[in-house]
C-alpha cells in the first residue's frame, strides 16, 4: 500500500529547518515496517538536504559557503522579479536537491544517527512551503 501526505510548513527566512521529526512521525504512524519514504518540496527557491544534526555550526558553515558561492545582487543576474535574492535562491535549489528518499527499516527512517532532513529556504522572506511524503512498504 501507498500513501501520501502534504506538510505545510512555514519558513522564517533564509535558514534551515529540521523537519525529521515530522516525517519520522508520518513514518511511524503508517504502520509500515520496511520501505520507502519519498520527500519531494515543491518550490523552485528552497530544497531538501540530509545534514548534521548535532552540531548547529555545520549549518551556519554551509550558508556562509552558498553565500560567497551564490551572492545576492550579483548584476550578472538577469532574473530578478522578486529582489535581490531571487536568482540566487533558485541556484541554490538546483545545487542542492529537491527530493529525497530515505529507506524505511523496524518502522523508522534509516538515517544515521549524526543526520537529520531539512527544509532549507533560500529565499531572504518568509514563505510557506508544501513539502509532499509518499510512504511505499510492506505492513507489520
Amino acid at each position: 500500500m501507498i500513501q501520501q501526505h502534504r506538510l505545510s510548513i512555514q519558513t522564517e527566512g533564509r535558514s534551515t529547518l529540521n523537519i525529521t521529526s515530522e516525517i519520522e512521525d508520518l513514518i511511524a504512524d503508517s504502520g509500515i515496517d520496511i520501505g520507502l519514504c519519498h520527500v519531494f518540496i515543491s518550490h523552485t527557491s528552497a530544497s531538501l538536504i540530509i545534514t548534521e544534526n548535532a552540531d548547529s555550526n555545520v549549518r551556519r558553515d554551509l550558508e556562509n559557503f552558498f553565500a560567497r558561492l551564490v551572492p545576492d545582487g550579483d548584476p550578472a543576474y538577469l532574473h530578478d522579479q522578486e529582489g535581490d535574492d531571487d536568482m540566487p535562491a533558485h541556484i541554490r535549489s538546483v545545487l542542492t536537491q529537491s527530493e529525497i528518499t530515505l529507506p524505511i527499516s523496524q518502522g523508522k527512517s534509516a538515517l544515521g544517527i549524526w543526520q537529520g532532513l531539512f527544509l532549507w529556504e533560500h529565499r531572504t522572506h518568509p514563505h510557506q512551503r508544501i513539502v509532499t511524503v509518499t510512504l511505499s512498504g510492506n505492513y507489520t
